[in-house]
């Protein structure tokens, strides 16, 4: 299945438990052709775990992906009225984000 051209935004939340996990998906829709930004919540982005630090999650998807991480509400705000991206993915979609819905 080719992906080429379809722009993805990924949207990383605080579940550090299972990056490895989503590192190893997003690799595998980069392999298909797949124009992956990383988004990472402030705590994504500022809180060291015993799964790594967050800094270095950053710098790794970034490389994966070759795309800058959107960190910042301000950096975030342009996706809807730009139309950035085909697909918003959250990986993981802990229950703090399915908190949103209910």
């Amino acid at each position: 299945m080719s992906l080429n051209g379809v722009r993805i935004g990924l949207a990383l939340t605080g579940s550090f438990c299972t990056y490895e996990k989503v590192y190893k998906e997003v690799e595998k829709l980069v392999n298909t052709g797949a124009e992956v930004t990383p988004i990472f919540s402030y705590n994504a982005a500022s809180i060291d775990s015993r799964f790594g630090k967050a800094e270095e999650w950053v710098m790794k998807f970034e490389a994966l992906t070759g795309s800058k991480s959107i960190m910042t509400i301000p950096e975030a705000e342009p996706i809807g009225p730009k139309n950035m991206f085909d697909i918003l993915l959250l990986a993981p979609c802990t229950e703090n984000t399915t908190m949103i819905q209910k």
